[in-house]
């Protein structure tokens, strides 16, 4: 079993007429995803290499059945058409655009809660159930299928880590990069609760970086409400207080936020913190052999 996307998950790309969405949507299909539509206004009765364009995400819907979209519109157009996949039922939404304003977040955020939709992103790389479909710009062929569940704020962590466990014979899941802005649709927590539901998923690597106090929010879920052993690394141990590093959400003040307070707090949990992704796979490999 997987969470977000899966095999029948049924995917209609916003701006599947651009560059990027064209590229990304191309080869999630040839993962196995099924890329039934595009949406991209002026373009209906288009087609891109044979999947269908619609001028509206709620054409799509009725005449394929899609059932998750990824959104690869542009910052400044990119809120609207959020609101437009919401409003057209759609059960998942990944949001790969980055530069959206925290104030069109924040009220994207309750709107999608309200209507119960999974939001993902934005500024994320995507969600990968390895064997089954792939969503997003995430490499799918460094990713093995197995029994971890991954979740990340960083995209190229997410890469690597999957890589260090595949390598060690390991696989995933499903892998989920939440996005690393200040305002993302679905946080470590909305993620970990699916985890740990999920009978196929045995452990989880949950991969944080310095700003904000999510993780140490996760590590008291953790601690209070998840039975599968949780690992997890954390980015950003040399960063100097009071700077942005790569990310919008991280940024430090003080002590707040800062990687070693991120660690302590994790283990005082009972999640052990490895201190590189080649670390973070070794405890995850010992785990498997106890």
């Amino acid at each position: 079993m997987a969470i977000i996307v899966d095999k029948s998950t049924r995917l209609v790309v916003q701006n599947l007429t651009g560059r990027e969405g064209s590229f990304h949507a191309l080869r999630n299909r040839a993962y196995g995803t099924q890329v039934v539509a595009g949406a991209a206004p002026g373009h209906g009765g288009e087609d891109v290499e044979g999947i269908p364009v619609f001028n509206t995400v709620r054409e799509a819907v009725a005449e394929t059945g899609a059932n998750a979209a990824a959104t690869f519109v542009p910052a400044r157009f990119a809120a609207d058409a959020l609101y437009e996949a919401i409003d057209a039922g759609l059960e998942t939404i990944v949001c790969i655009t980055e530069g959206i304003p925290v104030h069109e977040m924040l009220r994207l955020h309750r709107y999608a809660r309200t209507h119960e939709v999974t939001l993902i992103g934005p500024n994320c790389p995507g969600v990968i159930s390895p064997g089954k479909a792939n969503v997003g710009i995430i490499p799918a062929e460094i990713f093995a299928q197995g029994s971890v569940g991954l979740v990340s704020r960083s995209g190229t962590l997410t890469y690597q880590i999957g890589y260090e466990l595949a390598q060690l014979g390991l696989g995933n899941t499903t892998v989920i990069g939440i996005g690393g802005d200040a305002i993302v649709g679905s946080s470590f927590i909305d993620i970990l609760g699916r985890f740990e539901i999920d009978p196929e998923t045995e452990i989880v690597v949950m991969v944080g970086e310095i700003g904000g106090d999510e993780e140490e929010k996760a590590a008291r879920f953790v601690a209070e409400q998840m039975t599968k052993p949780v690992f997890a690394y954390i980015a950003g141990f040399t960063a100097p207080p009071g700077k942005t590093m790569g990310h919008a959400g991280a940024i430090i003040s003080g002590s707040s936020g800062t990687a070693q307070a991120k660690k302590e707090a994790l283990e005082a949990c009972g999640i052990e913190v490895g201190t590189t992704p080649t670390e973070v796979a070794q405890l995850v490999y010992e785990r498997t052999r106890r």
